[in-house]
């Protein structure tokens, strides 16, 4: 009880001390407000960044491949004059890998094409997708009102569509849009089915926008928008694992160059894609954000645990009377270094909550598709580093403190 009575008389002590200098207190933990506003604001920048780019994988699949006639490519030389004369991607190709694969879940082709879409006097602007039966297997389609479509419908592509939150609200305001007819492309389609609201995602892989898109089958979009050569993707789902993943990337490599007829010194003419390359991408950059974060950070905080170490050497110098008269009144050495200590921590945890509230201030601001989130855990890690640095920045000044002669102390002027 006695050495809990001491610390609180620490705390109470450091608190005083704050207090009868404001401005000095104010400034000194200005740098450290600095320090941990720059390295939260980065590091739940990037929690924020990876959050949106997951989310937005959920609607283009998770395990699927994308075969297409071009490679993703996220940094280096393109050489789009090479890919330029690889073939396209043949609907009798897709009927034959979707034949002959063995580790595909599900297959489906992805075609776009942008268009007004119409409905009496109202019209706006849509991503048409061309999409086989399983695509509901590989990306998220989740519907809000009506169903999905029937394997007879994209079999023999009858002009009926799913259409986007977005498109819903534009074309029919509010109003029920199943069993209603819309235009697409100068063709009446029947809408079996409304999406329910994604909101916009800051990745967009292959074209994955399903607010704003109308869906139809591949048949049929084909006859309205492929006046010439046809120029879709193909998603394929794989199983559980990586292993099942690279399995069925070397499935599809071996089955289409078989069936295009290339040798074996040839150079594969297509090009198996993974959405993973862009959360790569995204997450070497997220981690030089978070290095610049720390360094830019790291300067402010060092700057202030220099300024917090140099207030408490005056606030020793001050106080080293009274330090003196607490000695010769039977305080513990421990007592006075707890008390320099606390006040060190103290001030520099104040920077600190200081910073996690700009970083607060700064969540609430819209930023688009961004949602800033402020998480426990980086709040937990911004007290964290205020309370290390208030340990470093006082513990030689509250050292010193403990140390004085009790007599020099209390003659001291």
């Amino acid at each position: 009880m006695s050495f809990l009575r001491q610390i609180l008389e620490s705390f109470r002590f450091a608190w005083q001390a704050l207090r009868s200098n404001l401005l000095r207190t104010l400034l000194s933990l200005l740098g450290v407000t600095i320090g941990i506003f720059a390295i939260i604001a980065v590091f739940t920048l990037v929690d924020s960044l990876e959050r949106n780019v997951k989310t937005s994988l959920s609607f283009v699949g998770d395990r699927v491949v994308y075969l297409s006639k071009w490679p993703w490519s996220f940094g280096g030389e393109y050489q789009w004059w090479k890919y330029f004369q690889r073939p396209e991607t043949k609907y009798s190709e897709f009927r034959y890998l979707n034949d002959q694969l063995e580790n595909a879940q599900a297959m489906a082709i992805l075609d776009f094409k942008r268009t007004v879409v119409k409905y009496g006097n109202n019209s706006t602007s849509s991503q048409v997708q061309g999409t086989t039966y399983d695509y509901n297997q590989i990306s998220d389609v989740t519907i809000a009102s009506g169903r999905y479509f029937t394997p007879q419908e994209m079999a023999v592509g009858r002009p009926v569509t799913i259409i986007g939150a977005t498109v819903a609200d534009d074309l029919f305001n509010g109003q029920e849009a199943v069993g209603k007819t819309i235009k697409i492309g100068g063709m009446n389609f029947l809408v079996i089915g409304v999406q329910e609201l994604k909101g916009k995602s800051l990745v967009s892989v292959g074209g994955n926008q399903p607010d704003i898109k109308c869906i139809i089958p591949y048949l049929i979009f084909s006859k309205l928008f492929n006046s010439g050569v046809p120029t879709f993707d193909v998603a394929i789902k794989g199983y559980e694992g990586d292993e099942g993943l690279l399995e069925l990337e070397s499935e599809v490599q071996g089955l289409l160059r078989a069936r295009r007829g290339l040798r074996p010194t040839q150079d594969d003419n297509f090009a198996i894609n993974r959405p993973e390359a862009a959360v790569k991408f995204v997450s070497a950059i997220f981690t030089v954000l978070t290095l610049a974060g720390w360094v830019i950070g790291g300067f402010s905080i060092l700057i202030g645990g220099f300024g917090i170490a140099n207030i408490m050497f005056v606030s020793v110098k001050e106080r080293t009377n009274i330090i003196g008269i607490q000695k010769s009144l039977g305080a513990k050495n421990y007592f006075i270094l707890f008390q320099f200590l606390f006040e060190a921590v103290l001030l520099s945890l104040v920077g600190g909550l200081g910073g996690i509230v700009l970083v607060y201030l700064l969540s609430l601001i819209p930023f688009g598709t961004l949602d800033l989130q402020l998480t426990t855990s980086n709040i937990l890690l911004g007290l964290g580093v205020s309370s290390v640095i208030g340990i470093l920045s006082g513990i030689i000044p509250a050292f010193s403190a403990s140390r004085l002669n009790p007599v020099i102390a209390i003659r001291a002027k």
